[in-house]
């Protein structure tokens, strides 16, 4: 193979400009092997996303959640309902219990804290799995008492599109629906006055 460089009584003597740039060229692919390396370390010390998938906890700001509102997150892939109840939406959650399938949640899924007439660990805030106990559509909020799309008995809560199913406000089942168990409440806790945890409860 040919050197490159200029003989001189019987020896080599090799380019410096061209030995350098060679050296540094060697040193920098080593450097990039070493990092990519480097990186597929660390990544495997890191959860992947099916991991963070089965079960990482979901934080909330409820800053974000306005009085009346509810906002979507999401927890092991699934639409989770966070609704910020006002006074006259609890109010309302009393007075229908015979038009319920399972007024007291006893035949539904739900934490021990929230087995409860408001299905939730403080009254003011709902946390729900934001998927019908019938088939998993979507329910769709409808909060507005005496909604004239379902009738003068209505109290404010969700109305399933998919096949009619709809729930109060703690979300519990009316008589009449395909659904026949309440939505389901999640694990939560309360990080702070302002933070919530979903899939992580209380210690």
């Amino acid at each position: 193979m040919a050197v490159s460089g200029v003989i001189t009584d019987g020896e080599i003597d090799v380019d410096e400009s061209r030995r350098k740039l060679l050296v540094a060229a060697t040193a920098a692919v080593g450097a990039v092997g070493a990092a990519f390396t480097a990186a597929a370390f660390v990544e495997s010390w890191t959860p992947s996303e099916s991991a963070l998938a089965l079960g990482a906890p979901t934080e909330l700001d409820l800053a974000q959640v306005e009085p009346g509102q509810m906002v979507v997150t999401v927890w092991r892939r699934q639409p989770i309902y966070v609704v910020h109840r006002t006074a006259e939406m609890l109010a309302g959650l009393a007075g229908h219990d015979s038009l319920l399938k399972d007024p007291t949640s006893e035949d539904s899924d739900q934490p021990p804290y929230a087995a409860n007439a408001l299905r939730s660990r403080v009254p003011q805030y709902l946390v729900l799995i934001g998927t019908c106990t019938h088939l998993g559509c979507l329910p769709k909020p409808h909060f507005a008492p005496h909604d004239p799309q379902i009738g003068a008995y209505w109290p404010g809560g969700w109305l399933c599109p998919c096949h009619g199913s709809r729930f109060d406000l703690a979300g519990r089942v009316f008589e009449g629906s395909p659904a026949s168990v309440n939505l389901r409440v999640p694990p939560y806790s309360f990080a702070s006055a302002r933070k919530l945890v979903i899939g992580a409860d209380p210690a």
